[in-house]
């Protein structure tokens, strides 16, 4: 017995120290207490606290008798699942600076690459090519350059499609013609491994050389492979205007034949005379979807576009890559072909220039050559009359002397229209924008408001102001349904269980501020956006932290994200 007494008083001291350690303990490393969660589903929003520990969501419930290290008072605020950005061009801008904050400050926790373009799997000739234009590549994959970002430290997390432009690329490079067999199975070799290192399927963009080159046979070929993976389509469509409706069919076909989802990218009808397509269109996708097979949509809230003026010139002229074009372009003969191909109406490509209507609504945002930059923000309207040339004309002087395709926002859409999108069931929203800050070297270059406020217009100006749709309804195509397209696993949602990817802001304030003419103004009202559980945005400042990681699609055959 006495033994029993003196190890009792020996070790007291420890068990005393041991019991104090526990007491001082923290529940959860993060509580978000009084706010009106929307889980994302869609439902009504509920009254709940949120326990966050690790990177994940522990608990819902009342935790008012439980501590934190960090304890957010939500009173007044929409606690949503972080923002799915499906369409983003963050590529370089997150290379540049890791912070995302045009996006982070929308809530904006995902962004989702590949529109055509990818930034792998890339061959020794496209490597040189990027370093011929002062550029650095340090992987050689799809999924090397995603690791990439997530080593240098980004705040968003990150995934992507496989460009179908890129696999082209890689295997045939900018030839206007099919690819051999063999080809063919170089391409859907390179699908295989994308699929295999996490991309979500395959992207198009139909509308660009040499995309434009690719027939609908080898897009079904590639995406039977991306479908073995369970992955998706999603598509730049051939055409958003003339053959509008056409290019529909065509994406149909793909999902109906190769066994896979589709989705289109920004869906709109381009140009005045195509506006009335848009019932036409919708009706399309619903009698596809009664027939089983799963089309979805994404959009952004503005009327206006935004790509290069090589969407104003056919792609005969571009074929070969950008010296080629560059060299055609100062050709007199061919000047005055390709004239008369961009003033003339045709349903063999797609013309933004002429869908546009008129050269002043085609407003220059982007240029390379520094001695072009003074015309940022002119439209090609001014800048023709300045030179005294016609704008067919001036657009080609444009691309040689910039040595770029140069960056157009082209006013092409109906506000109509924008609004009927919004209310369609399968609809998710994508900026088509880098994700980039108010400093440094972004402000070199004007950009498209979309780049700054695509996620706070749609809960500010079509939810709140003009009742478009409900909040829950927004939340949900911001979040569970482009999670559930994309088939990710334990996002897109606020459950118990799930990464606590987090966007907290005031419905009453949330409000974008960008426009066309200032267009790097941040959007204002999202207070606080947690991305795998770590305060990227506190108090609506950047909190500078990079906890972003790479989300994988189906097909991973690594660990679990």
């Amino acid at each position: 017995m006495s033994s029993i007494i003196d190890l009792m008083q020996k070790f007291a001291p420890l068990l005393f120290a041991a019991l104090i350690l526990s007491s001082c303990s923290k529940d959860y490393d993060v509580i978000v207490k009084n706010g009106t969660v929307y889980d994302g589903s869609g439902g009504d929003p509920i009254q709940t606290d949120i326990g966050i520990k690790g990177d994940r969501i522990d608990t819902l419930g009342n935790l008012s008798e439980f501590s934190a290290k960090e304890v957010i008072n939500a009173q007044g605020l929409a606690v949503a699942p972080g923002f799915i950005n499906m369409l983003s061009w963050a590529t370089n801008s997150l290379i540049t600076d890791g912070r995302g904050q045009s996006d982070i400050r929308q809530g904006v926790t995902l962004e989702v690459f590949g529109e055509g373009v990818s930034m792998g799997p890339v061959s020794p000739a496209m490597k040189r090519d990027v370093e011929e234009n002062d550029g650095v590549v340090y992987w050689e994959t799809l999924g090397g350059y995603l690791e990439y970002l997530e080593e240098k430290g980004v705040s968003p997390n990150v995934a992507s499609f496989l460009g179908a432009t890129t696999a082209r690329i890689y295997t045939i490079g900018y030839e206007n013609r099919e690819p051999t067999p063999e080809e063919l199975d170089s391409m859907r070799l390179l699908t295989r491994q994308a699929m295999e290192e996490g991309a979500m399927g395959i992207g198009s963009s139909l509308i660009y050389a040499p995309a434009f080159y690719a027939k609908t046979e080898e897009l079904i070929e590639i995406c039977k492979v991306a479908a073995e993976y369970g992955g998706m389509y999603i598509s730049h469509m051939r055409s958003e205007g003339n053959r509008f409706l056409e290019s529909i069919d065509e994406l149909i076909r793909i999902s109906a034949e190769a066994g896979l989802p589709a989705e289109i990218y920004h869906l709109k009808a381009s140009g005045a005379e195509n506006w009335h397509k848009l019932d036409q269109a919708i009706a399309k996708i619903d009698s596809a979807r009664a027939a089983g097979l799963q089309i979805t949509t994404d959009m952004y809230t503005y009327t206006a576009g935004s790509t290069g003026l090589d969407a104003a010139m056919p792609p005969w002229v571009q074929e070969g890559g950008y010296d080629e074009w560059a060299k055609r372009l100062q050709d007199p003969e061919i000047r005055a072909k390709l004239k008369v191909e961009m003033t003339t109406p045709t349903d063999e490509w797609e013309n933004l220039l002429y869908a546009a209507g008129t050269p002043e609504k085609c407003l220059l945002v982007g240029f390379r050559n520094d001695s072009l930059k003074y015309l940022t923000g002119k439209t090609l309207a001014e800048v023709a009359q300045m030179r005294g040339t016609s704008p067919e004309e001036t657009a080609m002087d444009l691309v040689w002397q910039d040595g770029s395709r140069v960056q157009v926002v082209y006013f092409l859409m109906s506000e109509d229209n924008v609004k009927k999108q919004l209310t369609l069931p399968y609809m998710s929203f994508g900026s088509d924008a880098g994700a980039l800050a108010t400093e440094g070297e972004f402000l070199q270059f004007s950009t498209h408001p979309r780049a700054y406020g695509n996620f706070a217009r749609l809960l500010g100006k079509y939810v709140r102001d003009e009742q478009i749709i409900p909040l829950q309804e927004a939340i949900y195509k911001l979040t569970t349904l482009p999670a559930t397209n994309l088939k990710i696993r334990n996002r897109g949602a606020i459950k118990e269980g799930y990464y606590a990817d987090l966007a907290l802001f005031d419905p009453d304030k949330i409000t974008d501020h960008a426009t066309f003419d200032k267009p790097h103004q941040y959007s204002t009202g999202m207070i606080h956006v947690l991305v795998n559980g770590e305060l990227v945005l506190k108090n609506g400042e950047h909190t500078g932290k990079t906890p972003g990681r790479v989300v994988r699609g189906p097909g991973w055959t690594g660990h679990s994200n």
